[in-house]
């Protein structure tokens, strides 16, 4: 039963805490759901249960159309309450388990296996599925999980609820349902909005700054797009087509860097990609995203030879205070004393010294520093290598912008996908975590002479 009513009419009756939602339902309506004509409800936990009371399509699909208005109404604190009660009052129906789990032991054929299957199943999920039929419904289980990725620090036991999500949205967000597309200065004005809103890694300075990314022919924007969330990109990627590989997104983005002829254009940067929605986080989107954008350009720009990022490192100076022990210990603390020092960028003796010291423990951090398991320290060098890139470069004061300097030191990366190398690459990352990179990148991570370092 459930802990916010009474069984009535063979369904739940409901508390009436916003009196709008299925009041609002016409009389025919509230009658095939078996509703007085009075009921009405707000109250998360007992709409979910009437949710699943129901087998009908029709009456299904009107509750579920009242969860994500109710949903909407809620305050902050009872989404959470309610996100709470989907894991203690919405789960595995273990009675029901246990019954087949004896009649399986009993006759362990393909029915009784598939009757497992389906009692092992949080009731959570058929919960999810059913309001992902309502308009706006997929939009909603997104900002669920939103405000469950915001709990689950304070409160880890939630992470199976988290896993339910990720289950489904790794099937509804497949690469079979995207829909990738050019976003350019025609673009409607709401999307255009949205990539001001989510851009993550160099922050679009309003709409002339938006303009200067989209307008010109050297440049070129893509979204991946979903069904049910048409006017909001899930995923999108900046590119720059250049006849070079760059070193600092200052002179990438200047406002008054020369444009260059498209057709003439040899190289393909990917300088800013950007996931739009937080609820996603942990579903494969990018790796689809950079593999279609690849063969779309090469397409359109047959010239285009190499496709290269320009990316942060936003991990590095994190890695670079932790003391450690050993030779590598020391070359970092002796290098924390040069960036530690305010103003060191525009001291000549005090940059020298930093030009030489910080690649090669930044190629270390990107190539041999690692988790517990045993993948790069690094979430952007994650993601690149896990999408088949490997390390190509690295650009000294790549990022002078106060984020630059404050994540990195201003250090930047140039990850290059070599299209007959990257299953290649992926494979092998994905196997045995093997980075992939340039011999030279190679053996500056692993030739760290701490000599150098000492003045």
């Amino acid at each position: 039963m459930s802990r916010t009513g009474e069984r009535v009419f063979g369904i739940w009756e409901v508390p009436p805490l916003i009196a709008d939602l299925i009041s609002n339902l016409s009389g025919r309506s509230r009658a095939l759901l078996g509703l007085p004509a009075s009921a009405t409800s707000s109250d998360l936990a007992v709409l979910a249960e009437l949710i699943l009371s129901r087998r009908g399509e029709v009456s299904g699909a009107l509750l579920a159309e009242s969860m994500v208005k109710a949903y909407a109404a809620a305050p902050l604190e009872r989404r959470q309450e309610f996100l709470r009660l989907l894991l203690t009052d919405f789960g595995v129906d273990t009675a029901a388990l246990d019954k087949v789990v004896e009649a399986y032991r009993t006759e362990p054929d393909a029915a009784a296996a598939g009757a497992l299957h389906a009692a092992s199943e949080p009731r959570r999920q058929e919960l999810f599925r059913r309001i992902n039929f309502a308009p706006g419904g997929t939009a909603t289980l997104v900002q669920m999980r939103e405000v469950l990725l915001d709990m689950l620090r304070a409160e880890p036991q939630l992470k199976p609820v988290d896993d339910d999500f990720c289950h489904l949205f790794s099937s509804w967000f497949n690469r079979g349902f995207l829909r990738l597309r050019q976003i350019d200065w025609k673009t409607p004005a709401n999307i255009l909005e949205s990539l001001i809103r989510y851009e993550a890694v160099h922050e679009i300075q309003g709409w002339d700054d938006l303009r200067r990314r989209l307008q010109p022919e050297d440049r070129r924007c893509y979204g991946f797009f979903h069904p049910q969330l048409e006017d909001d990109p899930l995923i999108f990627v900046e590119v720059a087509l250049t006849d070079h590989i760059p070193t600092s997104i200052q002179d990438l983005l200047a406002e008054d860097r020369h444009i260059s002829p498209a057709e003439k254009a040899t190289t393909a940067v990917f300088y800013s990609i950007s996931n739009c929605q937080r609820g996603l986080n942990g579903v494969s989107l990018g790796n689809f995203l950079i593999k279609h954008v690849v063969a779309e350009l090469n397409r359109e720009l047959p010239r285009l030879e190499t496709f290269v990022t320009l990316s942060p490192i936003p991990g590095f100076a994190a890695w670079l205070a932790r003391e450690e022990e050993g030779d590598i210990g020391e070359a970092k603390a002796i290098a924390r004393t040069v960036v530690g020092a305010p103003g060191w960028q525009d001291d000549q003796q005090a940059l020298a010294r930093a030009e030489h010291m910080l690649p090669p423990l930044a190629a270390h951090y990107l190539l041999e520093a690692r988790r517990g398991d045993g993948r790069p320290l690094d979430s952007v060098a994650r993601f690149h290598l896990g999408n088949g890139a490997m390390v190509e470069r690295l650009d000294f004061l790549g990022d002078r912008s106060m984020r630059g300097m404050r994540q990195s030191h201003g250090m930047m990366v140039n990850y290059l996908y070599r299209p007959n190398d990257i299953e290649k690459n992926h494979e092998a990352y994905a196997e045995t975590g093997r980075v992939a990179a340039q011999p030279s990148m190679r053996k500056m991570a692993r030739n760290i002479r701490l000599e150098e370092y000492r003045e």
